[in-house]
């Protein structure tokens, strides 16, 4: 290379130009297959398809008794146990002839064959058949350079095979003469009709470019081939190799059509179609299999029985018998059928998985015509990119000869003149566009983008990556694709830069991970405005242990009370400033008025609209109505400078078992304290009073729950485990999920609340209305929906004081249509005059009232666990260290300020919605993944296998011999979702 300073210049400008990271990447990183394959774009649709393909088979295949009654379908597993032939196997192979023959638009007239082995068999199948050394006015044409010559040199003997092959048939056959065989100057071209004509030629052989595939003719060429045919169609056949061509045919669809109709074509369906076992199908005019017929009456070579298409007509003469097509492996579309039988070793499976391929590839992109357009499209869409990326130029210059398969694409660097350097360079750009990656001198490493995979160029060829491109392909993948290119060009030239620098002694510090550290000049200060743990420690004050140490583990500082002298604290840190106490205004003003502290954590205070936190702030809870602070605008988090979080779910469970334990004193309405004095006095008679305490079971009852958030779903868990009747009202969004989890929708809180005898209230404030002051959901239950409910029904509102119309709740306990409510709510008390506030207020006259009738709580339910708010105290540390380190936010509420990332939502395992994150999370947790993935496959293998059979007497041999490994797997796979958290609704 150049100097030190050159190569430092070009690893800068390298570095600039991936500066934005990598390119969006394609649907699919495999462009080594073919022009049509399966197309599918990861390893769940992969899966996907193959169950889709399972009950295609299915429905596809029948079994029939002897008079001819459907008795149910063939299995994959039955198929790949049985033989090869007879039903279905026959069936399958018919189907998979005729879905080829139609698709592709071969004409009735030509017959196709199907035999062992790829492209290269079906190469040789057609050159046996068809040459013939015995005649010696026979001259065969083929489009590539004779081997051996100048002009093959760089090709290996994959690429001279085609060519060799003819030769060594003619050159030892007892009448041969490779002095037949005509060679082209280059390849990939087709000579004139006249030229043909002039060389005395009957056979053209037409193998393509080496770098583009035989669609890479121009349509003169093949308009002046089809002429040479026309001019004697009996005596002259044209063999093209359709590896390529088959849907990706640039050409007008009259031209294509006459090519499938005048040529015999080869082509390895295991590339082509992306079938899994190796076979061929070959197509042959009536004219060709006119020639093969007359050459088997004097052959020149013995064919191998696996690739014969003209078996002996009686079987039991195999030496002397007459050789007949129409005893061959051919599928004749004129007559819908196989003529004759296939050699064995073949799979079923494989065939019917063509058909299944080709179906779906067609609904998906639609007919050959729709291909060959999307092809030819395609090749545009290169064209027109390389044409604006001068990193880039196509090997083959001549646009129309540039193929629509297949893109060969050369580097042209200016900066790298070496070729050895210009080859390691490419070389390791296609560690980084595969799966491999590759570590700099430094140590960084560069995992690898999967990309592109297969993407060579065959050796000798003049050209770097080397992709097929073909119609399945969207045009946005092949940009996608160019795109990588260049991008894993540029980065693996900075990785062979370095390495030659390191040689010259230069050397790269390790990077610094992007955002993983702190600004070490500045001392981050937050508040912590409510208690962190609820239980008391040694001194009788609450327990502070566990977040204090987690605080200090995470690399942050724990202070008791607020701050002291800010130039003393140390810097590059985060400092927490725990102050379990505040909670008043005249408290908390005076110390973040002015922004003292960066940001927040609080549970229960109320924050004030003046208390300024430049970085945010978490409310432990779900609840965000408390957090005033104009600062992320307010309760609904809109409009503000820092980012208003919450941590959602942290409480529900202790919230959703208070809920329950309110309903369990009341239902079923049985006198406990009562029949206990009495046992305890020893003044009952169980045989003679029983019957004077009647009561009723939960189960049964049905519970109506408004809202489908963390807490109204543990509700609904526990109510469905008592076994009432779930009805659930919450946007129409959420019926699909609150369905499949086997409760019942309910469109309005009153459909809901019709006819139950429990309402459990979980919707939250709503919206609060700036202009009134009011939230979107206060006094939601009123008088109609309490009037809707049994008589003597029972109302908990473990939710916000203000979602009940405290009058109609008096009106109701009045009438006796509700017998019990349980009511937990804020209420606060200034210490100076006593004075109460907060929404428990209104709800204190009817104490008075409707004696026995109410239980009254400080919303206490979610903030008497110790467990819970500790967690919620930990997830709030992390989410504030996510916040100050990174910008990142996660559970936000409301808007997202500039300059900040959402991280999505998080909620601890089992509650809530199931997140990306979630899915993420348990990704790195191995061992239970396997587990649930082996639960998983036995519960659908056994379901699957009761699902598809039929006959009785062999699903009672499935149902004893796998009911409980069926029982087993589905409880233990229950318990595994439910334990990684994915037994849930997903996030919206």
């Amino acid at each position: 290379m150049k100097n030190i300073e050159q190569m430092q210049e070009q690893r800068l400008e390298a570095l600039r130009l991936t500066t934005s990271g990598a390119p969006r990447l394609p649907s699919n990183p495999f462009f080594g297959v073919g022009p049509i394959t399966d197309a599918t774009t990861d390893e769940v649709d992969s899966r996907l398809r193959r169950i889709a393909f399972d009950t295609w088979i299915e429905k596809t295949y029948r079994k029939f008794d002897d008079r001819g009654n459907d008795i149910g379908g063939f299995t994959t597993a039955e198929i790949s146990r049985s033989m090869h032939r007879g039903y279905p196997a026959d069936k399958i192979l018919t189907d998979m002839m005729r879905a080829i023959h139609r698709y592709f638009h071969f004409p009735k007239t030509n017959r196709m064959a199907v035999g062992l082995g790829g492209g290269h068999s079906g190469y040789t199948v057609c050159v046996q058949h068809l040459m013939n050394a015995n005649d010696a006015s026979q001259r065969v044409y083929v489009d590539t350079p004779r081997p051996e010559s100048d002009q093959s040199r760089a090709a290996g003997f994959f690429r001279q095979s085609w060519a060799t092959q003819l030769i060594e048939m003619q050159r030892f056959a007892e009448k041969g003469c490779e002095s037949r065989i005509h060679f082209a100057a280059s390849e990939g071209v087709i000579p004139t009709a006249a030229e043909l004509s002039a060389l005395g030629v009957s056979i053209f052989v037409g193998v393509g470019h080496e770098t583009t595939g035989a669609n890479a003719y121009t349509s003169r060429e093949v308009h002046e081939l089809l002429n040479w045919i026309d001019g004697d169609p009996a005596n002259r056949h044209a063999v093209f190799d359709a590896t390529s061509m088959l849907g990706a045919m640039p050409w007008e669809p009259e031209l294509v059509d006459a090519v499938m109709a005048k040529c015999c074509l080869f082509m390895p369906f295991q590339k082509a179609i992306g079938g899994v076992s190796g076979y061929f199908v070959a197509s042959f005019t009536p004219h060709a299999l006119a020639l093969v017929e007359k050459n088997q009456q004097d052959p020149s070579w013995a064919i191998p029985r696996q690739l014969k298409i003209a078996p002996p007509i009686d079987a039991r003469r195999p030496l002397s018998a007459e050789r007949s097509v129409d005893a061959g492996p051919f599928y004749d579309a004129a007559e819908d059928r196989m003529l004759g039988g296939v050699i064995n070793t073949y799979s079923a499976l494989a065939f019917a998985e063509t058909t299944f391929g080709l179906l779906q590839s067609e609904a998906r992109v639609g007919s050959l015509v729709e291909l060959n357009k999307r092809s030819a499209a395609n090749r545009a869409v290169i064209d027109g990119w390389v044409e604006s990326h001068p990193l880039f130029s196509l090997t083959v210059t001549d646009a129309e000869r540039r193929g629509a398969a297949v893109t060969l694409l050369k580097v042209e660097d200016a900066g790298i003149t070496d070729p050895a350097i210009h080859a390691r360079i490419i070389a390791r750009s296609k560690q980084l566009l595969g799966y491999e990656g590759f570590t700099h001198p430094n140590g960084a490493f560069e995992p690898g983008l999967d990309a592109a995979r297969y993407v060579n160029a065959f050796p000798g060829t003049p050209g770097d990556y080397r992709a097929w491109v073909g119609g399945i392909r969207e045009p946005a993948d092949i940009v996608a694709l160019l795109e990588n290119l260049q991008y894993a060009y540029q980065r693996a030239k900075i990785l062979v830069i370095e390495e030659e620098l390191a040689k010259q002694g230069v050397t790269f510090a390790a990077p610094v991970k992007a955002g993983a550290m702190v600004h070490p000049e500045h001392a981050y200060t937050v508040l912590i405005a409510d208690l962190v743990g609820l239980r008391r420690g040694v001194d009788g004050e609450p327990d502070d242990s566990e977040i204090r140490t987690y605080v200090e583990e995470k690399g942050g500082v724990f202070h008791a009370g607020p701050i002291g002298d800010r130039a003393a604290l140390e810097k590059g840190r985060i400092h927490f400033f725990y102050q379990p106490n505040l909670s008043t205004e005249a408290e908390i003003l005076p110390q973040t008025d002015k922004g003292q502290y960066d940001a927040l954590i609080a549970a229960a205070t109320f924050i004030p609209k003046a208390s300024v936190f430049p970085f945010g702030g978490v409310r432990i809870g779900a609840g965000t109505g408390n957090m005033g602070s104009a600062s992320w605008g307010g309760g609904n988090g809109e409009g503000g400078e820092a980012p208003l979080m919450n941590t959602p779910g942290i409480n529900s469970r202790a919230t959703a078992q208070m809920a329950m334990k309110a309903i369990l004193k009341v239902v079923p309405d049985l006198p406990v304290d009562r029949l206990h004095q009495m046992v305890a006095n020893g003044d009952f008679d169980t045989g003679r009073q029983l019957k004077d305490f009647p009561t009723a079971k939960l189960e049964g009852q049905k519970i109506a729950i408004l809202g489908y958030g963390n807490i109204g779903r543990e509700v609904a868990k526990l109510a469905k485990a008592f076994g009432m009747k779930v009805v659930i009202y919450a946007r129409q969004h959420h019926q699909g999920w609150i369905e499949s989890e086997g409760f019942d929708y309910a469109a309005s809180p009153v459909e809901a609340a019709t006819g139950a005898d429990v309402l459990s209230v979980h919707i939250g404030l709503g919206r609060l209305d700036a202009a009134t002051g009011v939230y979107s959901n206060a006094g939601v239950v009123d008088t109609q929906v309490l009037g809707a409910m049994n008589d003597g029904a029972v109302l908990v509102n473990y939710d916000r004081g203000e979602v009940v119309d405290v009058a109609a709740l008096d009106r109701a306990l009045s009438s006796g249509k509700i017998a019990h409510a349980a009511i937990d709510a804020d209420l606060f008390k200034d210490a100076a005059t006593g004075k109460l506030s907060g929404p428990m207020v209104p709800y204190l006259p009817l104490e008075e009232r409707h004696k026995g009738k109410l239980e009254l709580l400080p919303h206490a339910a979610a903030d008497t666990d110790h467990p819970s708010r500790v967690t919620g105290a930990k997830q709030a540390v992390d989410q504030i260290f996510d916040v100050i380190r990174f910008k990142s936010v996660t559970n936000l509420k409301g808007d997202l300020p500039e300059g900040y990332v959402s991280a999505g939502g998080r909620t601890p395992a089992g509650i809530g919605r199931v997140t990306k994150r979630v899915v993420s999370e348990i990704s790195g947790n191995a061992e239970l993944l396997d587990e649930l993935r082996r639960t998983s496959e036995k519960v659908a293998a056994i379901v699957g296998a009761l699902s598809v059979v039929s006959d009785p007497s062999h699903r009672d041999r499935i149902i004893d011999r796998y009911t409980g490994l069926l029982a087993e797997n589905a409880g233990r796979q229950r318990a595994l979702l439910e334990q990684l958290g994915l037994y849930g609704p997903a996030a919206e």
